[in-house]
């Protein structure tokens, strides 16, 4: 991913100089277990930590491989050069490449896994300082964009924070899936290499040992770790697009912070565009690309291929980098965002109690009018308003088909706006727990 949207803790994980220390350390713990075993000598095993705190050569790693035209070869190689080439000769006895790359990519998922997490921590906590404060903020609810009828902005906040505690608890689920490493050796039968090798270096590296793998980990856990992603940055994207929506100009109900010294045009100096949101919704498909190629790796011919490598040494970092960098956004953005309470009481009141149309539909109904007449009393009425800029309570008490079931006083207390946020804090107490 381009610096742009890159966070260096999360770069981090996915440097070369992670990985060949990874790398290292698999084949460190693998000596360390078969010495137990007495399948080497103890020297030779303890041999092997004295580059504990080397610093591998990167360069010196490619120009091996320009002529071995094999990665973990080309390591091994440079790994024998700072402990000595009869030290070494034991390292890596009974394994495979897959045993090496496959672990070392599920230790930098789980690793990634967890910054995300906290990041979504971060994401809660905004949008449940937002919802606790905007919790009886009234403005209008919308389905298909048309007013609809009153909500709260709280209640918009605490449905997002619902639904990223939802993704939390995937993600949660999908760090667990894909914490497993395999060093079964070729086509995973163990052949050549004792399963309390695996057991032992899957126990240091804070992995579970992969119960059947076919020279590689099965590729249905990462399918379901980036399939988790791309959720979870749908959800980020649904949150982006309603502010999107109550910043445009017409509307106006919230905005991102436009800071001191900010342009929102080049052209228009009167500009405050909702830039933030807007990226984020292209974030959010960058991070979804990823799902799709997760699924087709799932398929691999026999025991192993390497159909899915390409795939994964884009996706894995990629992905990871620019959800870390899109959740960050995303909570400083709910963190910042300005509210107007004013506007949204101002948009509510626009059609002058138009959303109030159900309450009434249902008084007449309960006062003894068939469903049919009082739908077509209450529409007849709720279209001067549309058409004429009427007020909807003066047309209802000015029809005197309505007025035959309802009183004045009954009509008038169907649009008490209260009515509507009775069970906020039940709905709250549901999302954030009672206390």
């Amino acid at each position: 991913m381009i610096p742009r949207y890159s966070r260096p803790e999360m770069v981090a994980i996915w440097s070369a100089e992670t990985k060949y220390r990874i790398w290292f350390e698999i084949e460190a713990y693998a000596c360390d277990a078969m010495a137990d075993l007495g399948v080497i000598p103890r020297a030779n095993a303890e041999a092997v930590w004295k580059a504990k705190d080397v610093t591998f050569d990167v360069a010196r790693i490619d120009e091996i491989e320009a002529v071995t035209k094999h990665d973990v070869i080309a390591f091994l190689t440079h790994l024998a050069e700072h402990i000595g080439s009869d030290e070494a000769r034991f390292v890596h006895q009974g394994m495979t490449s897959s045993d090496v790359l496959d672990t070392t990519l599920n230790v930098q998922l789980v690793r990634a896994a967890d910054i995300l997490l906290a990041d979504m921590d971060r994401v809660l906590a905004a949008l449940k300082s937002r919802a606790m404060e905007h919790k009886d903020t009234v403005r209008i609810g919308r389905s298909h964009g048309i007013h609809a009828e009153p909500t709260t902005m709280g209640l918009t906040f605490a449905r997002f924070y619902a639904e990223m505690d939802r993704g939390r608890a995937r993600l949660v689920n999908a760090r667990a899936e894909i914490a497993t490493g395999a060093i079964s050796g070729a086509v995973g039968t163990f052949a050549n290499i004792d399963p309390a090798v695996e057991e032992h270096v899957c126990r240091q590296l804070g992995l579970t040992p992969e119960p059947i793998s076919t020279q590689v980990i099965p590729r249905d856990r990462h399918a379901m770790f980036f399939a988790t992603l791309g959720v979870i940055a749908s959800s980020m994207e649904n949150i982006a697009t309603e502010i999107r929506h109550m910043q445009r100009t017409e509307v106006l109900e919230a905005e991102e912070f436009f800071s001191p010294g900010q342009k929102g045009s080049s052209a228009m100096p009167h500009k405050r565009n909702p830039v933030l949101t807007e990226n984020l919704t292209g974030l959010a498909r960058l991070v979804r690309m990823s799902v799709t190629p997760a699924m087709e790796n799932v398929t691999l011919w026999h025991e192993r291929d390497i159909s899915h490598s390409s795939v994964e040494r884009t996706i894995a970092p990629d992905t990871t980098i620019t959800l870390n960098f899109a959740l960050n956004r995303l909570a400083g953005l709910i963190e910042k965002l300005v509210i107007y309470p004013d506007t949204m009481l101002a948009n509510m009141n626009k059609f002058r109690g138009l959303v109030m149309s159900q309450r009434v539909l249902l008084a007449l109904t309960q006062a003894g009018v068939s469903r049919e007449d009082s739908y077509r009393l209450v529409q007849r009425n709720a279209m001067k308003v549309w058409e004429k800029g009427a007020d909807f309570q003066t047309e209802l008490l000015a029809d005197p088909e309505v007025t035959a079931a309802l009183t004045p006083a009954q009509i008038a207390d169907k649009f008490d706006i209260g009515y509507h946020t009775k069970h906020v804090d039940t709905i709250f107490a549901r999302v954030f727990g009672k206390d």
